[in-house]
């Protein structure tokens, strides 16, 4: 039988082929004792006998299960348990990295039930329903395929309503209620309530990565690209860590130096109290990464000093994703 299911600690880069360019530096960076979430990389072998066959090949959903039970017996606690859930990411990623492909999904776990455990267990109610109105907000438009705008506009009402333009200001009341007007509107445009079952969440997000590589924009990039359409994407299963607890929080981007000329210095994006689309996302403005030393010192000599190593390891310019959750700095990419 081919092994469908890698744990972080069992790959390294030169997997790209099987565990995609995310995974594979997701293991590289666990070889080398770098801060990363644990979790586990469905491979391209998988997606491939998926889309040939319409199906999940025979043992994947077996291993899913063996690895997310060593994660949870790592971390002390279950995907989506009422009282303190383990929540995870599930982000595509192909030998390539390429446009059109899956966006991630964050905060995978949360339920009506779970949310409030996490409220509690983290003592901040805020932070749990803004991860969960993000997550119904992921999952209904890149799995379930609602339009995105829909979700988008119902945000813009409650800020207007509160008199505000940033998401900050709304509070766990509001997000609360953003909760509802969100799975609402799932239930409106797919005909089904919002999935319940924290299991259920994972496996239909990981069928979707699969099902993106045969996205419109996936295959005309790839045909640009001269890419073989035969590669199919990894699926990285990542434990959550919230950039989104508080102002000591955060998530960024940054280049090891300058992307357009190769110069050396500190490039960068990082934005405060954020889960890591927001950054991308444009919704925000960002700060220049140097900002960051005058915020949290600590976290940025550390991430200097990660950086200086993944280039020398690489031997070449990486481009890092990072998020700092109360003080504490986790490395998501590379």
């Amino acid at each position: 039988m081919p092994k469908f299911v890698y744990d972080f600690a069992e790959g390294n880069k030169d997997l790209k082929d099987l565990l995609g360019g995310k995974g594979a530096n997701l293991a590289e960076m666990t070889r080398m004792g770098l801060p990363v979430p644990p979790g586990f990389i469905i491979t391209t072998e998988a997606c491939r006998t998926y889309l040939a066959d319409g199906s999940a090949p025979d043992g994947m959903d077996a291993e899913i299960s063996e690895h997310l039970g060593a994660l949870e017996k790592a971390m002390g606690k279950k995907l989506g348990q009422s009282d303190d859930p383990l929540l995870v990411s599930v982000r595509s990623g192909g030998k390539y990295s390429m446009p059109g492909m899956m966006d991630t999904v964050l905060n995978v776990g949360l339920n009506d039930e779970s949310v409030m455990g996490f409220a509690q267990q983290s003592g901040n109610e805020r932070l749990a329903f803004d991860s969960y109105r993000r997550l119904i907000q992921m999952f209904g438009k890149t799995v379930l395929g609602v339009d995105g705008r829909l979700f988008e506009g119902a945000l813009h009402a409650a800020k207007e309503a509160k008199g505000t333009r940033n998401d900050l200001d709304l509070d766990a009341g509001d997000l609360r209620a953003l909760v509802g007007a969100y799975k609402e509107i799932v239930s409106e445009h797919t005909g089904r309530e919002f999935p319940q079952e924290p299991r259920e969440q994972m496996d239909l997000a990981v069928r979707a990565v699969f099902d993106s590589w045969n996205a419109d924009r996936a295959i005309l990039y790839r045909r640009q690209e001269r890419i073989p359409s035969d590669l199919g994407t990894a699926v990285s299963i990542c434990s959550m860590v919230f950039g989104n607890v508080s102002s000591d929080s955060g998530t960024g981007v940054a280049f090891t130096r300058d992307p357009a000329s190769g110069a050396q210095g500190v490039y960068g994006d990082y934005l405060q109290n954020a889960q890591g689309e927001d950054v991308v996302a444009g919704i925000r403005n960002t700060l220049p990464l140097a900002d960051l030393e005058g915020l949290d010192k600590k976290s940025y000599g550390e991430l200097m000093a990660i950086m200086s190593e993944l280039e020398k390891h690489y031997r070449d310019l990486c481009d890092i994703e990072f998020t700092i959750e109360r003080g504490k700095l986790w490395m998501l990419q590379t």
